[in-house]
C-alpha cells in the first residue's frame, strides 16, 4: 500500500483540511447533544436510568480508594447476547497499590449484577464489596501492597447508547440486511460503562487480553493483535491482545457480519505495519476505495509528525453504526464513505490523527483535551495544504474560524471531568477543536515550521528524533508543551499561551484611520502583554509592527491597507461576529415558526 508518487516535501510551508467542524465534533465526543423525540427520550430513560452520575462522569478528582492505584494487566472475557442486549463478563485485573491498603475500588457501572469477586484467588463474601453509585468498593480480608490480582465476574444489560457517539454505551443496531451490528463508544462517560477500570487518563493498562464471544455468523474486531479465533457450540471467540498502553475509553468492541480488507504498509521509517479494515460485506466496493486512502494518510503523518505509534500491533478501522471514534488501533468509522471537496474522507483522517494526538500522547487531565482535539483538528488543514496548497489550507481554517465561541478558556488548570470540558455551558466545548487548531496555526506562523514541528514531536514522543522502538505512549499537558516551545525557540512565549489558552476572549485589534494616518493597538483581556508581530500590506508592500503600545503610521485615503494579509494571527473579527449573530437570529425565527405549527396542530 505504498504510494510512491506522493510529494515528499512535507515539512515545507507548501505541504500540507479542515473539516465540516460541526460534523467533526460529532465524530469525537460532545455530550451536548439532545434526544428530541419523545420516543427516543423514553427509551433513553428506560435503558440508562440506572447508570449513576458517577459512572456518566469520566476523569476529575479520583476517589480516595483509587488514589495510588494503577492497573498493569487486564484479561477481559466478554460474551454477548445480541437478542437480549446483554453481556456476561469475567475479568482478571493485575493492580498495583503504592501503599499498603485494605480498601480499594475500581469503576464499573452499577447496572451490572456482580456474581463474584476474588482477590489473589481468595473468594470474597458479598458483604465485602458494594456498588451503589458505580464505584465498586472492595474491603480486602488481608491488606495488600504492590501487585495483586482482582477477579470480577458480572453480567447484565449495559447502558445503551441511544445516539452514539454523543451518548455513550453499547450501540445495538441491525445492518440493512437485518443482521446484528454492535459497537461501543464511551469517550464522554468512560470505560466503566462496560468493563472495570480506573476511569482516569492515567488509568491506561500496559497489556490486555480481550476475548469476545459472539454468535458464529458474526465477527468481533477489537484493539491490538488478533491471536486466535475458536468456535464451539455455535459461538465464536475472538482473542485480541494489546502490547502497549491503550487509552481506557479507546478499548472497543465492534461486532458485525464483517468482511475484511488486509494489507501491509511499508513505513517511512522502514518497518512494516499491518493494516486491517472491517467493513459490512455489502459495502466492499466502497470500502476498497476508502482503503486506498490509508497509505497516503500514513505517509503524511509519518513524515510530518513521526512514526505510526502502534506499528507492532496494527492500523485498524471498523465500520460502525455510529459516526466515529478514535479507538486505538481499531478506529470506528461510520461516515458512509463520503469524500469531501478536497478528495478524501475527513472523518477517517481526523480519527486517525488521534493515534498520535490522544493515544500516543494522552493528556494527564481531561482539562488539557485540546492537545487531543486541537492538534487532531489542525492535522486536516495541514493535510489539505499538502494535497492542494495554500488556498485550500486557508479555506479550511476559515471554516473553523466561523465556529468559535470564546466563552471559556481552553484550559482552566484544574482537574476536570470530560463533561466539564465538552459542555459549552460550563466549559470550552467545541473550542477545543477549532480554536485549538487556529491557535496552533498562529503558533506555527510565529515560530516557523522547523521549531513548530520539532516541538510537536517532542510533545508526542518525548524526543525530537523518534524512531520505531525508541518511544512509548506518554502523558503530558499544556504546561509541558509551553516549556518545550520555550526551550526550542530560546524565547519565553508564555504570553502567547496566556492570551490564547488561559483566557477566553480573543485579542481585538483596535484601528482608527483618517485621511492622513492610522493608529493601531491591541485590546487584550486582563491587559496582558501581546507582542506578536503584526504584518500590514500597504499598497502591496509589507511592514511589520509590534504593538506593545499604540502605533501610528502615515497613510493616505487612497492607500490600500490590508491588516494581517496572510491571516497569521487569530483575533476578534467583527464581520464573523455579525454573521454568527445573523445565523442565531435565523435559528430562533425558525424555531418560533416550528413552535407555532406545533401549537396549531395541538389545537
Amino acid at each position: 500500500m505504498r504510494l510512491s508518487s506522493l510529494n515528499n516535501k512535507l515539512i515545507s510551508r507548501k505541504t500540507l483540511v479542515s473539516l465540516a467542524l460541526g460534523s467533526l465534533i460529532a465524530a469525537c465526543s460532545s455530550t451536548e447533544q439532545k434526544i428530541n423525540s419523545s420516543d427516543g427520550a423514553s427509551r433513553l430513560k428506560n435503558s440508562v436510568e440506572a447508570t449513576s452520575d458517577y459512572s456518566k462522569k469520566s476523569g476529575g478528582i479520583a476517589p480516595e480508594r483509587q488514589q495510588g492505584l494503577s492497573m498493569s494487566y487486564a484479561e477481559l472475557r466478554f460474551t454477548l447476547f445480541p437478542d437480549q442486549k446483554s453481556i456476561s463478563v469475567a475479568t482478571k485485573l493485575t493492580l498495583n497499590t503504592a501503599k499498603q491498603t485494605s480498601k480499594i475500588s475500581v469503576d464499573l457501572d452499577r447496572v451490572f449484577n456482580i456474581n463474584q469477586i476474588s482477590v489473589n484467588g481468595q473468594l470474597l463474601d458479598s458483604k465485602q464489596y458494594s456498588n451503589t453509585m458505580g464505584e465498586l468498593q472492595i474491603d480486602l480480608p488481608t491488606p495488600v501492597s504492590g501487585d495483586f490480582e482482582l477477579a470480577i465476574n458480572y453480567n447484565g444489560k449495559p447502558r445503551e447508547a441511544i445516539r452514539a457517539p454523543w451518548d455513550g454505551g453499547f450501540d445495538w443496531k441491525k445492518t440493512p440486511t437485518g443482521e446484528h451490528w454492535i459497537a461501543t463508544a464511551v469517550q464522554g462517560e468512560g470505560c466503566d460503562l462496560f468493563w472495570p477500570c480506573i476511569d482516569q487518563p492515567y488509568g491506561e493498562v500496559e497489556k490486555m487480553d480481550i476475548h469476545i464471544t459472539v454468535p458464529k455468523d458474526l465477527v468481533a474486531a477489537s484493539n491490538g493483535v488478533l491471536q486466535s479465533v475458536t468456535e464451539q457450540d455455535g459461538l465464536k471467540t475472538f482473542h485480541w491482545q494489546t502490547s502497549s498502553l491503550h487509552n481506557t475509553y479507546a478499548i472497543a468492541l465492534n461486532i458485525g457480519p464483517y468482511g475484511l480488507l488486509e494489507d501491509s504498509y511499508e513505513s517511512v521509517f522502514g518497518n512494516t505495519i499491518p493494516v486491517a479494515f472491517y467493513h459490512l460485506k455489502e459495502n466492499e466496493p466502497k470500502s476498497k476505495v476508502l482503503f486506498e486512502e490509508i497509505a497516503p494518510m500514513l505517509d503524511f503523518f509519518e513524515t510530518v509528525i513521526g512514526p505510526y505509534p502502534f506499528g507492532n500491533e496494527k492500523m485498524g478501522v471498523a465500520e460502525t453504526p455510529h459516526l466515529g471514534m478514535e479507538h486505538q488501533t481499531i478506529n470506528a468509522y461510520g461516515n458512509n464513505y463520503r469524500k469531501d471537496e478536497f478528495g478524501y474522507d475527513w472523518l477517517l483522517h481526523h480519527e486517525f490523527a488521534h493515534e498520535w494526538f490522544g493515544n500516543q500522547l494522552t493528556n494527564n487531565n481531561w482539562d488539557h483535551m485540546w492537545l487531543h482535539e486541537g492538534f487532531g483538528s489542525y492535522m486536516q488543514p495541514l493535510y489539505t495544504q499538502y494535497l492542494h496548497g495554500d488556498m485550500a489550507y486557508q479555506a479550511h481554517l476559515f471554516k473553523q474560524r466561523k465556529s468559535l465561541i470564546n466563552k471559556f478558556p481552553i484550559v482552566s488548570n484544574k482537574p476536570l471531568a470530560v463533561e466539564e470540558v465538552y459542555n459549552r455551558q460550563i466549559g470550552p466545548g467545541n473550542d477545543i477543536y477549532a480554536k485549538g487548531s487556529l491557535v496552533l496555526h498562529s503558533l506555527r506562523e510565529l515560530i516557523g515550521d522547523e521549531a513548530f514541528f520539532a516541538a510537536t514531536r517532542q510533545l508526542v514522543y518525548g524526543t525530537r528524533t523518534p524512531e520505531p522502538g525508541n518511544f512509548a505512549p506518554r502523558f503530558s499537558d499544556t504546561n509541558e508543551f509551553i516549556s518545550i516551545v520555550n526551550e526550542i525557540t530560546g524565547e519565553n512565549l508564555q504570553w502567547f499561551f496566556d492570551v490564547y489558552i488561559y483566557q477566553a476572549a480573543l485579542p481585538k485589534l483596535n484601528i482608527v484611520r483618517n485621511d492622513k494616518k492610522m493608529t493601531l493597538n491591541w485590546i487584550i483581556e486582563n491587559n496582558r502583554p501581546f507582542p506578536i508581530p503584526l504584518e500590514l500590506s500597504i499598497n502591496g508592500k509589507l511592514q511589520t509592527l509590534i504593538l506593545d503600545e499604540p502605533k501610528t503610521i502615515e497613510v493616505r485615503r487612497k492607500d490600500v491597507v490590508i491588516v494581517d494579509p496572510n491571516s497569521k494571527i487569530l483575533r476578534h473579527l467583527e464581520n464573523i461576529e455579525r454573521y454568527k449573530s445573523y445565523l442565531e437570529e435565523q435559528r430562533l425565527i425558525k424555531m418560533m415558526k416550528q413552535n407555532k405549527k406545533l401549537v396549531k396542530a395541538e389545537k
